[in-house]
């Protein structure tokens, strides 16, 4: 009976791991997102820094971060929407894109030492774990459109 419980969990895991991802991205996604639209976000320090050294002639701090917050809040709700993964997709990728900028922006906040990251550049590189978990759920996705599709053609009269 051990035996069959041990086997069963995998299995469990394995059939369901895109939604495993998917849940992960929206429970990051919100709840970070949440925290910058209250301004408690232990990120708001690098965030407003960020502002003040690319787009703060465009828009007040105040209205960014609430933007910023809700985006992330909406990109999390979109994960948990299958038949929105692309559209999920193409928004996480832009956001992602932002988050690398004070690696580049803010050099003094993330390298110690070429190479050596701060803790705040370590947080910002993890964020290729979560790239990875919203490639692999988008190939998943592909996937299964692909296969329906195929299954949806009728063959040809030749």
């Amino acid at each position: 009976m051990a035996s069959n419980y041990k086997q069963s969990i995998p299995l469990v895991i394995s059939s369901n791991i895109i939604w495993w991802n998917r849940v992960a991205l929206f429970v990051v996604f919100f709840w970070f997102g949440f925290l910058k639209i209250i301004h408690i976000s232990p990120a708001e320090g690098l965030v407003t820094n960020l502002h003040q050294a690319t787009i703060a002639s465009l828009m007040p701090i105040e209205h960014f971060l609430v933007f910023l917050g809700v985006v992330e809040c909406v990109i999390g709700v979109l994960w948990l929407i299958p038949s929105l993964t692309k559209i999920a997709f193409g928004v996480f990728i832009l956001q992602m894109f932002t988050t690398f900028l004070p690696l580049l922006f803010l050099p003094n906040d993330t390298w110690q030492n070429t190479l050596v990251l701060t803790l705040t550049g370590q947080y910002i590189i993890k964020n290729v774990v979560l790239i990875a978990s919203a490639l692999t759920i988008l190939r998943a996705t592909s996937k299964v459109e692909t296969n329906e599709v195929k299954a949806h053609k009728s063959p040809s009269l030749t």
